[in-house]
């Protein structure tokens, strides 16, 4: 995904960049970057890896190398930003949040008539945040040209543009999928998709953007240059899985979210529960666990944590590029609590299955403990579609998907054909679904949350989130 965060300030913004930029490490796990504006220097720009060491400690000696008023940064977990562009409208540093998944037909279509050219990575690849900056500088204008770019990309794009007078414009994505923040105080202004990250630096809430909304900001003001659509689909997996647990997105807090989402997979499976004899209801951490909270909260089942995460130096499991590898690192990391474990029938919650690997892992860790049995829910409906709206999975094709390979196994491609069924576990295709997954995985029940009860636990109106990924709906 990614996460982006901006600063323009009386003073040196550079403690206040490089914390709000490392408050969004959840969100990515390639790429960190920062670019910041000086009155005498004008624009620099530092890009690091951070596919095996974190921001934090790539980015330690910034402040004996970097100095501005005015400043973006992102984490990035697709190519290299901020990108420093020269271009009709001057000098400026850009970076993005989203994906352009018709980025090949754009390419050409740029290249047909600009007699210009672009600076190719390893494979021919083109660096996203260049092609959207040279859709921009087709149009006279910065705001002209995001609105030429957001209606030309396929897929998602929120923006952060430092000009060269230090100047910062925030775009927020065209339907709102992502969240774009403002926050306030004495010295100016904070962006961030994480409204947390400028609160724990002093700033106060001062606007959150609406759909394509479009704002310039300097220490002094912020000036809205393009107002917001009515349009909105803003992405429901943030509350379920992506989310930071202490971040609001349009008002809702997440940690608050995933509890009484807990609580309404529990409600609806009261009769069940009466019937099963748990001893303990967890959390997959780490966000399962707030899920798992609601659960045992409202279910009266206590609740445990029957292993414990090692992260100080394991910090994310999907760190390593290999899926092996991926895999062994995810088992290395659990730590079991053997009391809680041995001889008990455990109920687990986790935030999604998406391709089930990693749970395969936790299952078996589980039983190789004592476990005696191992009940799962999932916090979210089954994943019928891979996102085309945000780059949330390193999955390649839809049927890397658990759910649709169960599926294709069940019935053929004709099963694809009834989704809706598959996620309905009151059918007989949905309890197929659920079958053949326990069988597979060794749980002794599975049941997803409904999309009715996600929708239920964010409280906004259905038609204001993007659910597409569990049921295919624009």
């Amino acid at each position: 995904m990614g996460g982006f965060f901006a600063v323009a300030s009386k003073k040196d913004c550079m403690t206040d960049l490089f914390f709000g930029v490392d408050y969004h490490s959840h969100l990515g796990t390639r790429r960190g970057g920062l670019a910041v504006y000086d009155s005498e220097i004008g624009l620099q720009r530092k890009i690091h890896k951070i596919e095996n060491s974190p921001f934090r400690t790539k980015f330690e000696h910034i402040f004996e190398e970097m100095s501005g008023t005015s400043g973006i940064g992102c984490i990035s977990d697709t190519d290299p930003q901020p990108m420093l562009i020269r271009s009709n409208h001057g000098t400026y540093a850009i970076c993005m949040i989203g994906i352009i998944n018709n980025y090949k037909e754009l390419i050409e279509q740029y290249l047909s008539f600009s007699g210009g050219h672009f600076d190719a990575m390893t494979g021919g690849r083109i660096n996203s945040t260049e092609l959207l900056a040279a859709l921009i500088d087709q149009k006279s204008n910065f705001t002209d040209g995001i609105r030429f770019a957001q209606q030309s990309i396929e897929g998602t794009a929120s923006i952060l543009i430092l000009k060269e007078d230090g100047t910062i414009i925030a775009a927020r994505d065209l339907v709102g999928r992502l969240p774009v923040c403002i926050g306030k105080n004495e010295d100016g202004f904070a962006v961030s998709f994480e409204d947390f990250a400028y609160q724990k630096l002093g700033y106060e809430d001062y606007l959150e953007l609406g759909p394509g909304e479009i704002v310039e900001i300097t220490p002094d003001k912020v000036t809205q240059l393009n107002k917001p659509g009515k349009k909105m689909r803003i992405c429901s997996f943030l509350w379920t899985y992506y989310g930071y647990p202490t971040a609001s997105y349009e008002g809702v807090n997440v940690e608050a979210m995933r509890c009484r989402n807990g609580m309404i997979m529990a409600e609806n499976e009261k009769e069940q529960l009466e019937k099963a004899d748990i001893d303990y209801v967890g959390g997959v951490p780490d966000s399962g666990t707030p899920h798992a909270i609601g659960f045992a909260n409202k279910s009266g089942i206590p609740f445990a944590r029957a292993f414990i995460k090692y992260t100080p130096t394991w910090a994310r499991s999907f760190m390593p590029v290999n899926q092996t590898d991926r895999n062994k690192i995810a088992k290395m990391k659990q730590i079991p609590v053997f009391e809680l474990i041995k001889n008990k029938n455990l109920l687990f919650v986790d935030d999604s299955i998406v391709r089930g690997t990693q749970l395969r892992e936790t299952v078996e860790f589980l039983y190789e403990n004592g476990a005696a049995s191992v009940h799962m829910r999932s916090a979210c409906p089954p994943i019928m579609y891979g996102c085309k709206y945000l780059n949330f999975s390193r999955a390649t094709s839809e049927m890397e998907l658990l759910a649709r390979k169960i599926i294709l196994e069940n019935e053929g491609e004709e099963g694809f054909k009834h989704l809706d069924e598959y996620s309905d576990s009151s059918t007989e295709r949905g309890k197929a679904l659920r079958r053949m997954i326990c069988e597979k995985f060794h749980f002794a029940s599975l049941e997803f949350q409904s999309l009715e009860g996600v929708i239920k636990s964010i409280g906004l109106p259905e038609e204001n989130l993007c659910t597409y990924c569990w049921n295919g709906k624009e």
